[in-house]
Parts: structure tokens; sequence; C-alpha cells
């Protein structure tokens, strides 16, 4: 694996296609190209003929796994696709997605974002009474209890399922003839519907995958909604309806691509506002403001216009490093930060004063390189600001961090942080100022992983500190 950047990591993304005479497997993988960034451990398109549901699936990138041969063996009118990303132990090609299974009604193909919060006593209900699992996803556990509830409808059959499920999930489900795009009633992670003209219709974790194939963007999926897609067009049913939202936050700060547009959010504007109250909440006098990227440059770019400060690119992304590379030895511990992130002396050289603005701190692994490398290029001070307040607490709904030892902000203080990553000022965007981005709308959102406050699950009585496997025992099997 590449060295830890320090940053989470979404789970997965996901797309459905439905557009009979055309070719969907292709138009599923660009879309999955498109959300590459959702996940980087495997890939996988389902594609349905009207008599069966034919998969191709493995570990490695969209264009490793899916290749001419493999878009040209896949030939249907509706498609399913996955990309996913897991933490270590969890990688096997047997939890790749989608996956694809016969029961009662015929066949079946799903793809999920998210983490089931009772995925424990859910896998034990079921198999006590006789169910098999083949992976340790809880993706299969949705699959499980679908069958199970099947009886005249899979719609009905889907809502009885909801009624069970807690926690983040966003599908997209195939059958022989029909496309299912299914999102849980908080909306915990995106789900957009998109039209190709007159050929069909797509669903996607993100706009941007709508872009990419040339679908235009008709709304959201709504949260708690079943959108039914066939040769009769769109239905929509509400399955579960609770009357309020739990966005994840993290998309807008990090995970999502900046030309996404997220539940009504564009997500580059809105981390240029986040950099704007950081400019207002921490205005230093400096004489450049650099961001991270990738995710830090529409932050950097609205701290720096609201000052009225110089902005560069000072430090340039290696795009080009694959999954996979030897691990530097201890002596030459500062390569793995340098073949992602290198610095560019002739505009850092001699700078009296440098703002470096990133998303956010996690586990602070590379952020004290980095500013080495900007004091190594004659930086005089260096001031790191964060788009985001300090995560404190773990994720259930499907980030890559279900434990708060991983977290450096849950059992150490801003300053000592501070001197422990060599900044001269360090300063976290504020609850408050991250909330007055999103204007009257500041309610939709989860904001868990900084302030404890669960949507669903009992998690709330966990803090910092707290026995590691009581919580991943509560927390259950999650969607690696």
């Amino acid at each position: 694996m590449i060295p830890d950047s320090g940053k989470l990591h979404e789970e997965c993304g996901v797309i459905g296609v439905y557009a009979p005479g055309l070719d969907v497997s292709r138009l599923a993988f660009y879309g999955l190209y498109a959300l590459q960034h959702r996940g980087q451990e495997s890939a996988g398109i389902a594609v349905a003929n009207g008599e069966e549901i034919i998969l191709h699936k493995g570990m490695g990138l969209v264009p490793e796994v899916l290749g001419e041969r493999e878009l040209d063996s896949l030939r249907g009118d509706l498609a399913i696709g996955h990309v996913r990303y897991s933490t270590t132990g969890a990688s096997q090609p047997i939890n790749a997605q989608p996956l694809v299974f016969r029961y009662a009604g015929g066949m079946i193909g799903l793809g999920h974002n998210g983490n089931l919060t009772n995925a424990v006593a859910l896998r034990e209900r079921l198999a006590s009474s006789g169910a098999v699992f083949q992976s340790t996803t809880d993706t299969e556990i949705i699959v499980n209890m679908i069958a199970r509830y099947y009886q005249t409808s899979l719609v009905n059959a889907i809502i009885k399922c909801m009624v069970s499920l807690e926690g983040a999930y966003s599908l997209v489900i195939l059958t022989e003839n029909q496309l299912f795009a299914v999102r849980d009633p908080f909306g915990f992670h995106p789900l957009c519907l998109g039209a190709l003209n007159n050929h069909g219709f797509v669903v996607a974790s993100e706009s941007c995958a709508l872009d990419t194939v040339g679908a235009k963007m008709i709304r959201d999926v709504l949260p708690g909604e079943i959108v039914i897609i066939d040769h009769r067009g769109l239905t929509s049913i509400r399955g579960q309806n609770l009357g309020r939202c739990a966005h994840c936050i993290f998309e807008y700060i990090y995970f999502a691509r900046p030309d996404s547009c997220l539940d009504g959010f564009h997500v580059n504007q809105v981390r240029r506002e986040m950099g704007r109250q950081l400019a207002l909440e921490y205005p230093v006098k400096t004489d450049l403001v650099i961001p991270v990227p990738d995710s830090g440059n529409a932050a950097a770019r609205g701290y720096a216009e609201s000052l009225g400060v110089q902005f560069e690119e000072g430090l340039m992304k290696n795009r080009y490093i694959g999954r996979t590379f030897i691990q530097p030895k201890q002596d030459v511990r500062d390569l793995s930060v340098r073949l992602k992130i290198n610095p560019v002396k002739r505009i850092l050289s001699g700078k009296r004063s440098v703002v470096m603005v990133d998303d956010s701190l996690v586990r602070g692994t590379t952020s004290g390189r980095m500013i080495e490398l900007l004091r190594d290029c004659g930086v005089g001070e260096v001031h790191l600001c964060l788009s985001s307040p300090p995560v404190t607490h773990p994720c259930y709904y499907g980030i890559d961090i279900s434990d708060d030892n991983e977290l450096i902000a849950a059992h150490k203080p801003v300053e000592e942080i501070r001197r422990m990553i060599g900044a001269d000022g360090l300063h976290y965007l504020s609850m408050e100022g991250l909330l007055k981005v999103f204007g009257d709308r500041s309610a939709d959102f989860c904001t868990a992983c900084y302030s404890g406050n669960y949507p669903v699950g009992d998690f709330n009585s966990m803090r910092p500190g707290k026995n590691d496997l009581e919580k991943k025992k509560t927390a259950g099997n999650r969607n690696l």
C-alpha cells in the first residue's frame, strides 16, 4: 500500500445506467473512472440483458480490472458499477462489488456505498436462521435480507429491508430488467440522478460521473427514497421518511470531487467559502498562501482572496503514483512524502511567512514532514490552516476510521499538535465557521466526527479513550 497520507478515505462509489440500445458497460466504465477517487482497491460492473446478469470485477483500478475484452463481454441494456476502498486486512477479491446472486425473484446485483451500524446483529440473526455468507461485507447482509423479504414484489422487499437497516447506505440494485437507486433515510452519502437525452437514465454517487457520460443532472435521490427505472421511465417511492437529514459533511471538505454538486451545494464553492471563514478567524500577515493539493486548493484560494494575499501552488502533487510501491527505510523516511508532494523552491525560497491550507489534520502523519520541506526551502514562518474542525471521534457510517486512537486531535490539544508538527501557527476552522458556510441548511449535516453526536446507532456514549474493542464490536462489520 502507499504510505498513509494521514487522510480519511471514503468507502466506495456507485453508478447505475439504464440505456437500452447504448453501450451501457462503457458508460458505466467511464462513470466509474470519474468516481475513481472514491475507491482504488477494486472495481466491477454488472450488466443485465433481460434474461441474466453478467458480472466482471476484480482488484485494482478501473482500467486495470476492465479492459476492452471485459467490456465487450458485458452486453445488455442496463448496468451497475462499483469502485471500492478498503483498509488493511479487508482488501480481498471476494469483497469486491457489485455482488450478484440468484434468489426467488430471479437474479439481483447490488452495489453499496456506506456502512450499516447494526451489521453484527443482522448478520447473527440471519446466520442463526440458516443464511450463508461468502464475504465479510455488510452489503451481503442487505442482499440476504432483500431475498428473505421477497414474496411478490422486489419494491416491498426493499421497503421492509430499509425498516431493518441502520446506518448509511446508498445503493444501486439491478435485476434482469430494472434498475433501482436507494438512499438511506438520513441521506448520509450522496446519490444523484441524471438523464441521457432520450436514451435513458444514470444514477451515481456524484454529479461529476453524470457529466462524464453526458447525462444531465435531474436531481439528487432523496433521503429514504427508492427510484425505479425501467421501460416505463422513472418511478419514485418513499421507503422511509424521518423528516431530517444527516449528510456527511466530510464529503464537502475532502471526499467529493470539486466539480460535483451534492444535495444542492457546489463543492468547489463550499470549499472556497470555508477558506474565507478561515481568513476571518485567523488573519495572518503573510507573504504567500499555498494549498496542500488537491483538496486544499479551493479553501486556500478563498483564504488568499479574503486577505488580498498572493496565492501560489507552492506544492506539486505527483498524480502518477500507483497503488503500491516499496516502503522506504527509516533513513529515507521523507521519500514517501516527496514521492507524492514536492515543494516548488523558486516560489518558496526566502519567503518570510507562508500560510499552508489543507482540508483536515486527521492522523498528523505527513503535515510535519511537509512543514520540514518548506523550511528546507528557506521559509521562515509556516502557519497551517485547516478548513475543518478537529476530528475527535470515529465515524461508523462509511469512513475508514473506527477508533479514536488514530485521531491526533482526540488526545492532544491544538498547541501540542502545533509543536509536534513544527508549525509556527495552527488553526482549525471552528464548528460555527464551518456550519455558517451552509446557511439555513446547517442542520442537515452529520458532524459526528467533530462533535460525537451520532444521528443513528448507540455511539453517543463513546468518547475518546473508550475501549477500542468495545467500539468495533458495537459498530459492526464495516463495508470494507
